[in-house]
């Protein structure tokens, strides 16, 4: 089968293709009535400022979708934080990218979801190891969407192998329960001592410690089986079973401790979010993060037209007229009209992204990720963390 899957090819998505059926009416209603005006486009969430930030990224798939077009098109950088006015403009006549709305607002509205939470999550343990497991929890075919967010925003790793291969990165992780079950109750010693014979050096030896046994139990006879090999324990405790979470870390670290096993890092998982974390990240040295990240609400972006022939118009509720937004000098966003002075000492946000259909932006991960975390600060995302 060409598409066992059933999914939406590529192909699809650049020939317009992958779109809601009205706006195949639209064009044949606008073809039949001889009509293709000039417009400009823009993107929003919300119109005006709202102190609550966003990540914005997907803007490199939004520059291939429009590859080859007649428009022009202006986007946020990649990893920009935002909470009001325009993050992507586009400017050409309007059947050029009718059909593109839809696959435009899926390629922004949810990575950036994934990002905004990916952050929280970043920001809740600034100083710890935290990772991305939440492929298993979307569709295959966007995993290296929802990790390439997580790198965006500053996480250290995640877990998927085909999404590594697509990024360019090596993926993470050692064991699952699985493996424990296999070898059996009792027989903890063996799969750890198996799993040290099997894998690779460059593979921490983090040992699964809470199949059968109290966490503490077992977290103590990885340290006795693997001995200095022993990179650390990952405890995912069922949400069922936790009680004091917090407690029951610092309990392993203390025997750990007591019994010379200071370099045995913890590691914690299962369903935590930004508001779990905080309390353990003193105690815990590394976090998989996977629900919170990819349950994170797709930011809800909408394109309207906001000039036509270049005269300013709008649907009731939006704002008419060409926008620029500035990053001001106390961290704040500002939206302007294009054509009039920005506020002092603020900076412009849209910048071009293709020029006659041209794509006119490189993409660098590694620089999207530094924008973030510096914009996080900034505009003081997270601020709510104690």
């Amino acid at each position: 089968m060409s598409n066992p899957f059933g999914t939406v090819p590529p192909e699809a998505i650049l020939a317009g293709d992958a779109t809601d059926a009205y706006f195949e009416r639209t064009r044949a209603t606008l073809e039949h009535a001889g009509k293709n005006p000039h417009v400009v486009a823009e993107v929003t969430a919300d119109q005006f400022p709202t102190g609550e930030f966003d990540v914005f990224t997907g803007v490199k798939d939004v520059a291939t979708l429009f590859e080859g077009r007649d428009v022009d098109v202006d986007a946020l950088p990649d990893g920009t934080l935002f909470d009001g006015g325009p993050v992507c403009r586009i400017e050409g006549p309007y059947l050029e990218f009718a059909e593109l709305e839809t696959s435009l607002l899926g390629f922004l509205s949810q990575p950036s979801g994934f990002a905004t939470a990916a952050l929280e999550t970043r920001l809740a343990a600034p100083d710890s190891l935290v990772l991305s497991f939440g492929a298993r929890h979307v569709h295959p075919s966007i995993t290296s969407t929802v990790e390439r967010a997580a790198l965006l925003a500053g996480l250290d790793g995640f877990s998927h192998v085909a999404a590594g291969d697509i990024l360019d990165r090596e993926a993470g992780g050692t064991m699952p329960h699985a493996l424990m079950f296999c070898f059996g109750e009792g027989n903890q010693a063996d799969a750890w001592t198996a799993f040290d014979e099997a894998v690779g050096a460059d593979v921490p030896r983090i040992a699964l410690v809470d199949t059968f046994w109290d966490e503490k139990s077992e977290s103590l006879l990885a340290a006795e089986t693997l001995g200095d090999d022993l990179d650390g324990v990952r405890i995912d405790t069922t949400s069922s079973r936790r009680g004091d979470f917090e407690h029951i870390i610092r309990e392993v670290r203390w025997e750990l401790d007591a019994r010379g096993h200071e370099d045995v890092d913890i590691f914690c998982s299962g369903g935590l979010t930004p508001e779990t974390i905080r309390p353990l990240r003193e105690v815990a040295d590394g976090f998989g993060v996977g629900s919170h990240i990819t349950g994170a609400d797709s930011v809800d972006f909408s394109l309207d037209i906001v000039e036509l022939a270049d005269e300013p118009v709008s649907k009731r509720g939006k704002l008419s007229g060409v926008k620029q937004v500035y990053r001001t000098p106390d961290g704040g966003h500002h939206v302007a009209l294009a054509d009039r002075d920005g506020p002092d000492g603020g900076d412009p946000l849209l910048e071009p992204l293709l020029r006659d259909g041209e794509i006119v932006r490189e993409f660098d991960l590694e620089e999207a990720t530094e924008r973030c975390l510096a914009d996080a600060e900034v505009v003081e995302f997270d601020d709510s963390a104690p």
